[in-house]
C-alpha cells in the first residue's frame, strides 16, 4: 500500500482532461516487451496483437463520437497517438481513483481494457497484462506544436533505434 501512496501523479493539477482540444498520448507494454511486432526497412509491421491495437483504436470513434483521431502509430512496445476531443464536457472532477465520464483518461482505459481482453481472447489466457501502468500525455498548445508532434509520430519507426523505448 505505501508503493501506491508514493507513485507521483502525471496529470497536469487542476486541468480538465474532458476539455476539447488535442491530446499526444503515448502507452508502454507491460515491461516494455516487444509484442506489437517488428520494426523491418524501418517500416512497422505489425503482428496480430498489433492489429488489435491498430482496430480497438479505430474503434474508438465508433464507440465516442466526442473524439477524432489524429496521427497515430504502433510500435513494437508502444503506441502513439493524437486524440481530439470535439466537446467540453463540465463533468465534476472525481476523486482520486474516479474518471471524469468522457475525459481523455476514461478514453485511454477503455481502449487499453479492450485491447487486454481482446488479447487474452486470442491467447486464451486470462489476466495476461498488455500494458504498463498509466501513460504519457501532453496537451497540444497550438498548431506548431500539433505539426511537431505528427512529424515525430510519422517518423517514429525510422528513428526505431534511437527512440528511447527501443530496447535490443
Amino acid at each position: 500500500m505505501a508503493e501506491l501512496q508514493n507513485r507521483k501523479p502525471t496529470r497536469l493539477s487542476g486541468f480538465n482532461y474532458a476539455n476539447s482540444g488535442g491530446y499526444f498520448i503515448t502507452l508502454v507494454t507491460h515491461e516494455r516487451k516487444k509484442i506489437f511486432g517488428n520494426i523491418v526497412n524501418g517500416e512497422m509491421v505489425t503482428n496480430a496483437i498489433g492489429r488489435i491495437v491498430s482496430d480497438e483504436w479505430v474503434r474508438s470513434v465508433e464507440i465516442r463520437p466526442e473524439i477524432e483521431l489524429d496521427h497515430w502509430c504502433v510500435m513494437p512496445n508502444h503506441f502513439h497517438a493524437i486524440i481530439i476531443m470535439k466537446e467540453s464536457y463540465s463533468h465534476p472532477q472525481g476523486g482520486t481513483f474516479q474518471r471524469t465520464p468522457d475525459s481523455l483518461g476514461s478514453i485511454v482505459a477503455g481502449f487499453k481494457g479492450s485491447v487486454t481482453r481482446k488479447v487474452n481472447e486470442i491467447n486464451g489466457s486470462h489476466g495476461f497484462p498488455v500494458w504498463q501502468r498509466n501513460y504519457y500525455d501532453h496537451i497540444i498548445r497550438d498548431d506548431e506544436d500539433l505539426n511537431r508532434i505528427r512529424e515525430y509520430i510519422i517518423n517514429n519507426p525510422s528513428k526505431w533505434e534511437l527512440d528511447k523505448e527501443y530496447l535490443d
